[in-house]
């Protein structure tokens, strides 16, 4: 429960935080939301991931009912930690980290699934970052320029109370266009949500699931049940703090990074592979930023490194003209990479990236070497 109230904090704001920062979205119905489609993504694809982390990383024998408490009071405490600094911590790799503590003090980890996972651990940052440099390069000004994702002032459905029976009609400033990418922003969270559970249910309860000690079903109500008091509570700070944050950056981009780094989590966690979501995440906004800022020179230009294109806030901004300039003809942005995102802050999280799965794993190990469990 400790475990999913902390992934229910982190998570809920980085999948519903574009929507409530943009006002389409509150923080109770994103709460809901959350806890509704995080079990979904837990009953269906996260089965694979609680096999995996509950008896392949290593033997099922080894989680003993204390075992598996001091796992999951390693993974608690680090993500508490990630979460007091505010930086979203990568839940998968620290509950692995602490299971692989186990393995290596007792002599049973199975390092071919070890591999395995830290394969796709280094893989699927490349491919997020490739996929959304392609669509930054490529795609991005065409979307924009089709979907044109504002907002206008006043309700965006209102209530036709005449007759009998109150029907919902748009606002009197609303067009479809805005209602559908309305619509939009909101399944795409919902998606993100989705794949949250999928990837982070196992993180909770993989360990009692593994040893018997609850069952599949149970274990994964368990888990929902804690991330929705999560989503309901601590995440109110994070949804804050994401949703600011964001919308720094276009809303497109946002729905962008946040469906593309779902779809990679979502298929990680049907081949049972647990990923983090933020280090995907953060390498597609990285990606489409330097797709779009490559728009202003060629190809071979691009890849070379002679003249580093300028990734910028306004690099993801596209002019919404019927008729998108051509590769090579946008005009360069002149802002550096600092406005799209922070060094110092980008150095703090992957800092804690590498920090809390070591805790994890250092503390496990040191405690289950000793003997004392």
């Amino acid at each position: 429960m400790f475990v999913g109230f902390n992934i229910g904090g982190s998570s809920t704001g980085v999948a519903f935080g574009p929507a409530v920062g943009s006002g389409v979205l509150g923080k109770l119905a994103a709460a809901a939301l959350m806890t509704g489609f995080a079990l979904l993504g837990g009953w269906t694809l996260g089965r694979e991931v609680v096999a995996k982390m509950g008896g392949e990383i290593v033997p099922q024998s080894e989680f003993t009912l204390a075992a598996s408490v001091a796992v999951l009071f390693f993974v608690g405490l680090a993500l508490l930690v990630s979460n007091t600094f505010g930086v979203p911590a990568s839940t998968s790799m620290t509950a692995v980290g602490a299971i692989a503590g186990l393995g290596l003090a007792n002599g049973s980890l199975d390092s071919g699934v070890m591999l395995e996972i830290i394969s796709w651990w280094i893989v699927a940052p490349v491919i997020a970052f490739w996929i959304c440099a392609v669509i930054g390069r490529y795609i991005y000004p065409y979307l924009d320029a089709w979907l044109k994702l504002d907002q206008s002032p006043g309700a965006l459905v209102t209530l036709d109370r005449d007759g009998g029976f109150p029907r919902p009609r748009l606002g009197p400033n609303t067009t479809y266009r805005e209602f559908g990418s309305t619509v939009l922003v909101v399944v795409v969270a919902c998606y993100m949500a989705f794949s949250a559970g999928a990837s982070n249910v196992a993180n909770a309860v993989a360990p009692l699931v593994g040893n018997g000690a609850l069952e599949m079903n149970t274990g994964i109500l368990v888990a929902g049940g804690a991330i929705g008091l999560g989503a309901f509570t601590i995440a109110r700070r994070t949804l804050d703090t994401v949703g600011n944050d964001l919308t720094q950056l276009p809303i497109l981009a946002a729905l962008i990074v946040e469906t593309v780094s779902a779809s990679l989590i979502s298929f990680l966690s049907a081949i049972g592979i647990p990923a983090s979501l933020a280090v995907s995440a953060t390498m597609c906004i990285v990606g489409l930023g330097w797709g779009r800022a490559t728009r202003t020179v060629t190809l071979g230009e691009a890849l070379s490194g002679g003249e580093a294109p300028q990734v910028s806030v306004n690099a993801l901004t596209v002019e919404r003209e019927d008729e998108v300039p051509k590769m090579g003809e946008e005009a360069p942005d002149e802002l550096s990479a600092q406005d799209l995102f922070d060094p110092g802050t980008t150095g703090r999280v992957i800092f804690f990236w590498m920090l809390t799965p070591s805790l994890s794993a250092i503390a496990s190990y040191a405690l289950f070497s000793a003997g004392v469990i």
